[in-house]
């Protein structure tokens, strides 16, 4: 369809925009979908490396041990 036959079915109320709505409103909801399992990915990575982080033993230190058996 040309952008003329389009404009022409608009005006003469032959063409319906509940199909552009709904794919509207179904892109919307793929979007936020999408957008919340990222976000919850991302919280799952985070929580992995900061737990990675803190085993890590790269700080640990004679000094570290000592100081920390005394308090």
């Amino acid at each position: 369809m040309t952008l003329q036959e389009l404009i022409k079915g608009h005006f003469s109320g032959e063409l319906d925009p509940s199909m552009t709505y709904i794919n509207l409103i179904i892109q919307a909801g793929a979007v936020l979908i999408a957008g919340i399992v990222l976000w919850r990915a991302s919280v799952i990575f985070h929580n992995r490396k900061k737990a990675q982080r803190s085993n890590g033993a790269s700080f640990e230190t004679s000094f570290s041990k000592q100081w920390r058996k005394k308090n």
